[in-house]
């Protein structure tokens, strides 16, 4: 077996920031610096899980306000809770809403597609284990084919307050009929459905306005008294709607908190995770009767050198256990020393101990690079490859390395169907990629004339003769939504508010052609003044997706780049930078980008590898070439070693020891 010194040599290097999660709990669950120290922030959880434990007992909401600095750990807390209390309380997480107005059914899309998430140890889903342990499911002999009775059952159980309780409890059987399920799951989290799939639900419409979307999650409250509670995880709230003076509408969350908090019996507990400083910022423009609904009121302290200590050995244990001889400290090559000289204070964050570590490795493989020089060519001017990489060259490669990460799992779990994500969300995430391109005069709401669809569109400026254009997003199945679709547009085109519409839409249009909403978008969409995007697949909305997570963390102070935080500013930049917005096929097929901005397309093994290359500097040839091919994993292995043989050809990289076998050469950048 290798020693630790040339294990941690050849390895990527543990503490880049790149690898470490933040946001959805439910992403990456694995995926957690901090999920072996269980000393960090123990204090907190149980005063959570004394809170959960009361709202188990009398069946009365609860509300905790979770408060931290950046960096200290507020998303991996949710993480470690999610995970150590699955036994307990079934698990949403809710991140930032894009319209204010729509709150209530982006929270109940957000529940239930938690509640389809099959939790640590289990083969099902929360949905089916939460239904399974209602009373009326541990009945037996009349489930199978006994819809009816089912629902009488039920509707016997809660006399009283639940909304359209015929309906709802209907669904909820249809969730037990594995032909049905896929359909009662859509139904659930606010999808508009066509009219022949509301009557195979037995159903007499979708979800689709605030007041339904508010009683149904209700309901999932109220039914809950009979089983586990549901705890409402809400996180990265710095990228929620502003007010007309620029603040945070924290309000309508609390308005939500505050309806959640009155209505009995009701088996949710509510977290509201914020940075501190923003919450100080906000404090003032809240109501004092919903301040008085925060119980308790948690704040995370800062972390001792010894829990620093524990958190540096749990991130290099996995290294530790392949060496042989084990070494006599669990965090070498880093020690004590390092943390105690670092934070005098004795005090430190998760953060701050993780930009540590990492910049104490790459000094350690740096410094390995040099000494292998100096047994070949002991010349000053080849004792080069400890010199750092300018600071914007390892952020520019981190930032592209963070996005093919973030970009994988969107395009392979997060999203999978156009249906994943509403409307208003994805128009959301458009005009943030308009403001990364400087695109000029973006304007929301630009059906303002529809109440329902003003918040599926936007407008903005591009130069003449192009002038002002309208984007309407609209996926609806629903024939008579289709048609109040196409007469919002019908009404803005008459307006003159805009020279050019477009209709952007990846569902299959199977309105029936002698219908209103068919005629009318035969008329308006012809191709000629205004045109309808037909998304070929939704690798746009994986483009549109990757990058607002980016914002998300960006606002919320989680996104870490080259041990920089990146603000929301520096984001836009480097994405402009990047190029990488370039390549999404709706952004092009938009006109945002002029023939001098196209970029140059490049080998994209060779530049992932000079990527990983300027975050490591130096790497394991071996380790290199499986990192490339998880990444790359189409191609063979003896394709990614030519791409390599081509890299140090062209004295972009070298190898160290030159005569050395692939299982010990390692791999440099040339400066």
């Amino acid at each position: 077996m290798a020693t630790i010194q040339e294990i941690i040599k050849q390895a990527l290097n543990p503490f880049d920031p790149v690898t470490f999660a933040t946001g959805n709990f439910w992403e990456d669950p694995e995926n957690s610096a901090l999920k072996d120290v269980e000393s960090i922030h123990q204090h907190e959880i149980n005063q959570i899980t004394s809170t959960l434990s009361a709202v188990t007992q009398d069946h009365r909401p609860r509300t905790i306000l979770l408060a931290g600095d950046s960096g200290s750990g507020k998303s991996y807390l949710l993480k470690r809770l999610k995970k150590q209390l699955n036994q307990q309380a079934f698990f949403a997480y809710i991140g930032p809403w894009a319209n204010s107005d729509r709150i209530w059914r982006y929270i109940l899309r957000q529940t239930v597609d938690s509640l389809l998430k099959v939790p640590e140890g289990e083969q099902e889903s929360q949905l089916l284990l939460w239904l399974k342990s209602l009373p009326a499911f541990k009945k037996t002999g009349w489930l199978l084919n006994e819809r009816k009775r089912f629902i009488a059952d039920l509707r016997a159980s809660y006399p009283g307050g639940i909304h359209r309780s015929k309906e709802f409890f209907g669904v909820l059987y249809d969730l037990t009929n594995p032909e049905l399920y896929h359909l009662a799951y859509q139904w659930l989290r606010g999808e508009d459905l066509d009219e022949e799939d509301l009557k195979t639900l037995g159903v007499r419409g979708s979800i689709d306005n605030e007041d339904d979307a508010q009683n149904i999650l209700i309901n999932f409250g109220r039914i809950s008294s009979s089983t586990k509670p549901i705890v409402l995880c809400f996180d990265q709230l710095d990228n929620i709607p502003r007010l007309p003076d620029g603040s945070l509408d924290l309000q309508a969350l609390f308005n939500v908190n505050s309806t959640l908090n009155t209505r009995f019996p009701n088996n949710l507990l509510i977290i509201i995770s914020i940075v501190t400083n923003t919450w100080r910022r906000n404090l003032k423009k809240l109501q004092g009767a919903d301040l008085a609904r925060l119980s308790p009121k948690i704040l995370l302290k800062n972390i001792t050198l010894e829990q620093a200590e524990s958190l540096w050995a749990s991130i290099l244990y996995p290294l530790h256990q392949q060496a042989e001889p084990k070494s006599t400290s669990p965090i070498y090559p880093l020690t004590r020393q390092d943390l105690e000289q670092e934070f005098p204070g004795g005090k430190t964050t998760p953060r701050q101990t993780l930009k540590l570590g990492n910049q104490l490795i790459q000094r350690y493989k740096t410094q390995g690079v040099n000494s292998e020089l100096s047994t070949t060519d002991s010349t000053p001017e080849n004792d080069t490859a400890g010199e750092s990489i300018p600071i914007e060259e390892k952020i520019l490669a981190s930032l592209k390395l963070k996005w093919q990460k973030e970009f994988k799992k969107t395009d392979q779990t997060t999203i999978i169907r156009i249906q994943d994500i509403d409307e208003s969300e994805l128009i959301g995430m458009l005009r943030e990629a308009l403001e990364a391109l400087e695109v000029r005069g973006i304007k929301p709401k630009f059906l303002s004339s529809s109440k329902t669809f003003a918040s599926y569109s936007l407008s903005y400026q591009l130069p003449s003769p192009q002038g002002r254009i309208g984007v309407v997003w609209g996926e609806t199945s629903n024939g008579r939504s289709f048609y109040h679709l196409m007469n919002a547009c019908d009404n803005a085109i008459k307006s003159n508010r805009c020279q050019t519409l477009y209709l952007i839409r990846h569902t299959k249009i199977s309105i029936k052609r002698d219908t209103k909403g068919y005629k009318l978008y035969s008329q308006l969409f012809n191709g000629y003044d205004h045109h309808h995007l037909k998304l070929d697949d939704i690798s746009s909305v994986h483009y549109l997706a990757t990058y607002h997570t980016l914002v998300n963390g960006a606002c919320s102070q989680d996104l870490v780049l080259a041990d920089k935080t990146i603000t929301l500013e520096e984001l836009k930049d480097l994405i402009r930078k990047s190029g990488i917005l370039q390549d999404c096929p709706l952004l092009k097929d938009l006109n945002i980008f002029s023939i001098e901005e196209t970029k140059v397309p490049l080998n994209p093994v060779k530049e992932f590898v000079l990527n990983v290359l300027k975050q490591d500097q130096l790497i394991g040839l071996k380790v290199l070439i499986e990192t490339t091919h998880r990444q790359f994993n189409r191609l063979k292995e003896i394709e990614i070693k030519q791409q390599i043989k081509e890299l140090c050809q062209e004295n972009e990289l070298k190898l160290i020891p030159v005569d050395g076998s692939p299982e010990t050469q390692s791999v440099y950048l040339v400066p």
